[in-house]
């Protein structure tokens, strides 16, 4: 567990300056067919929330399986709004480039720390979904996707770049027979990526499903399913769905209203993610079939980017988590 926390002390320590106030208005880059619009969904009321300068960070308590075991962790969210390059696909800068150049996106930073036996495992994914048309395609459709895994034997990274009609896959890998790999995966336009739903169950990407409907998907194996379970990403069939009517339960923070978004695959795996009815929508809880859960711990918005310096991590309270610190020396025989 210490491991898990010093990871997101690092993280609290890891941007530079403050991101740029998202700005809605940003147009796509030149080869687009048309310059970005708002889309209805995200209106003045959601920047009110999402453009404020602050992140949303929550912790979670985490159960997670790795090799055939349930395994005691953290997670935590990070959702921030921020101005990205299309010709770089990284946060823009301001001035570094064109207004034809920039977009605005919702990013989702995902780490999940837990102990397995002598040695810890240290995962992180980041989803970013765009606030408006790019590339020949809709606002709240994922623009990147990127994975990374570390643990005592080895690390892995792998990540998508999301075209109109094509997804560029770069993958390098420790393990035998993964190494250096590049190819080229279709984007169906009825496809959705696994590693974009908590930003789906939040209403943040498509596709748009109301209570008590169902919606067949293709969906895109998660970059965290194909490197755990050492499965190439394929399209597969499964189901979208929000139950109806919604469910009060019980929590850390007390009796909540909240709505649950399932997916089913056509293998018969699932999972469940209890959100929060009232806005903003966070993610109170999350659950699979394989035995992953999570549990809200705490949540705040933050400024993290800014409390990187020593005494920062006294704001990991606020997340229902603190910093654990290592063990005195022993002393010299």
């Amino acid at each position: 567990m210490r491991a898990a926390v010093v990871m997101i002390c690092a993280l609290l320590a890891g941007c530079s300056r403050q991101p740029p106030p998202a700005r809605a208005t940003s147009k796509t880059p030149a080869k687009s067919t048309s310059a970005a619009k708002v889309d209805p969904r995200f209106d003045a009321n959601f920047w009110s929330t999402w453009g404020d300068g602050k992140a949303e960070l929550s912790a979670y308590d985490l159960t997670f399986p790795r090799y055939n075991q349930l395994r005691k962790g953290i997670a935590v969210t990070i959702f921030v709004t921020e101005q990205f390059s299309n010709s770089l696909r990284v946060k823009a800068e301001p001035g570094r480039h064109g207004p034809g150049d920039e977009f605005p996106v919702m990013k989702l930073n995902l780490i999940k720390d837990y102990q397995t036996g002598i040695y810890d495992y240290n995962d992180m994914l980041s989803a970013f979904v765009s606030l408006a048309p790019v590339n020949n395609r809709p606002a709240a459709t994922p623009t990147k996707i990127s994975f990374s895994s570390q643990e005592w034997c080895g690390h892995v990274f792998s990540q998508m770049l999301f075209g109109d009609q094509r997804i560029r896959l770069t993958q390098h890998s420790y393990f035998d027979g993964e190494g250096d790999q590049q190819r080229d995966l279709t984007y169906p336009d009825w496809g959705t990526a696994e590693d974009s739903l908590l930003l789906w169950a939040r209403g943040m990407a498509a596709p748009w499903i109301k209570p008590g409907v169902s919606m067949d998907r293709l969906l895109l194996t998660s970059l965290e399913t194909s490197r755990g379970k050492h499965v190439p990403l394929a399209w597969s069939k499964g189901t979208l769905s929000v139950d109806q009517p919604s469910q009060r339960i019980q929590t850390r923070a007390g009796a909540l209203d909240v709505d649950v978004w399932r997916v089913k695959r056509s293998d018969g795996t699932w999972r469940a993610m209890y959100i929060e009815k009232a806005a903003p929508k966070r993610i109170i809880k999350w659950e699979t079939s394989e035995g992953e859960k999570a549990e809200l711990l705490g949540s705040d918005r933050l400024k993290y980017w800014e409390m990187n310096k020593e005494g920062g991590e006294a704001a990991l309270k606020r997340l229902g988590i603190s910093r654990a610190t290592p063990p005195p020396l022993a002393p010299p025989h």
